[in-house]
């Protein structure tokens, strides 16, 4: 006879089996996710801040081949490798100088529901378009992230792959190099994670009366093998669990920025307050235990906005009171392309071509390039850079 128990395991079975069949449905043939979306060479100018005629004539005298035409004579567009190999090749890469400290942003709110995993991947895609060498770290048992970047944490993740061998109480992993896996962008990497990884929490929960020093030294293990890794990097987004455990805590501990995504509706408004007057302690005690903790910015966002809602439209008011200048002054606007991309395991920035209208579509990537743009002139600031000005502007200017 079964008991109750017994059909929570065979629902989180059916559940992992419908994962699997979607997932081979969204990647087919091959079941592996891909990377399809091309750029017209209006697009890749802007993208790069420079004239289309510039980018010509770099086809014309060899310096960039020119993409190959199609059967009715058009260009296809250009790959995410050749716009990357433009930047090179025209010198518009916004990667960092060897002596600025890579963006390391940890995307965290302990309230569900807000689109923290969503924002780490369209970020995550934003900056690999714009041409930054990206990690994801996927610090989260329910690896939403990972999800997200088309592995299955539960069919193609072992434990062996995420964090867990490095910060477990008796760790087989000495760097975090053994953890980074390639995705479809080639210039944006993954850590990822699944189930097994709160294993850790158990663990150091367990640690006994030496908890506190255990505790100490995975923080600082953690920051340790980040910053390692991260030298060959632009931008690390971390990815930490909605709630106050070890790996948060240490998360927290790791990055040197911070983003708090926020969904315009009272309980989530509330919710934040309370995560930050918790971050706001915990910080505090840990640099009491000489454990440092410090943000080059602390931002918050607001996600799944409807315009159209006047609720929104008031909870949204009482954001910019209570937190002023800290609450980015673009929001995600809740769009269903970001709901249809998902369903296919996706990002806006991974569609070849509208899901829902055109319209709806330019609105949703406009919106998308303007929200998280605001993040990157954050990252840019923190090094010195103010953002690139193109061409037209510079010639207007004179």
């Amino acid at each position: 006879m079964h008991s109750e128990i017994d059909r929570i395991s065979e629902l989180a079975e059916a559940g992992e089996r419908m994962i699997e069949r979607l997932r081979k449905k969204a990647f087919l043939p091959e079941a592996r996710k891909g990377l399809s979306v091309r750029y017209g060479i209006a697009e890749a100018a802007a993208l790069l801040e420079c004239s289309t005629n510039r980018i010509r004539m770099a086809e014309e005298d060899g310096r960039l081949p020119p993409p190959p035409p199609t059967e009715n004579g058009r260009r296809p567009g250009y790959t995410i490798e050749e716009l990357l190999n433009m930047r090179e090749v025209l010198d518009a890469s916004p990667r960092r100088a060897p002596l600025d400290t890579p963006a390391m942003i940890a995307v965290q709110n302990f309230k569900g529901g807000v689109g923290k995993s969503t924002v780490t991947t369209h970020l995550a895609h934003y900056f690999g378009v714009q041409g930054y060498r990206v990690l994801v770290v996927d610090c989260d048992s329910q690896a939403t992230t990972t999800t997200l970047f088309g592995f299955n944490p539960h069919f193609n993740v072992t434990r062996e792959q995420t964090l867990y061998p490095y910060l477990s109480i008796e760790p087989t992993q000495q760097t975090l190099d053994y953890a980074v896996q390639g995705t479809p962008w080639p210039n944006v990497d993954l850590i990822p994670s699944n189930l097994e990884l709160f294993d850790v929490e158990y663990e150091l929960a367990a640690a006994g009366s030496d908890g506190g020093s255990v505790l100490a030294s995975r923080f600082r293990k953690l920051k340790q093998g980040l910053m390692e890794l991260a030298q060959d990097y632009d931008i690390v987004l971390l990815d930490p669990p909605p709630a106050l455990g070890t790996i948060s805590l240490a998360v927290m501990q790791a990055a040197n920025a911070l983003l708090v995504p926020m969904a315009a509706t009272t309980p989530d408004y509330c919710s934040t307050v309370q995560f930050l007057s918790m971050m706001e302690q915990v910080t505090g005690q840990l640099q009491e235990a000489g454990i440092a903790v410090e943000y080059d910015f602390v931002r918050l966002i607001c996600s799944k906005f409807d315009a159209n809602d006047p609720s929104h439209a008031m909870v949204r008011q009482i954001m910019e009171q209570s937190f002023g200048p800290a609450l980015l002054p673009v929001p995600i606007l809740e769009s269903a392309e970001i709901s249809h991309a998902a369903l296919r395991m996706m990002t806006v920035y991974e569609l070849e071509r509208p899901i829902g209208t055109p319209r709806t579509h330019k609105r949703c990537r406009a919106n998308l390039d303007e929200a998280m743009g605001q993040v990157e002139a954050l990252v840019r600031r923190g090094w010195g850079v103010a953002q690139p000005a193109s061409e037209e502007t510079v010639v207007n200017a004179a």
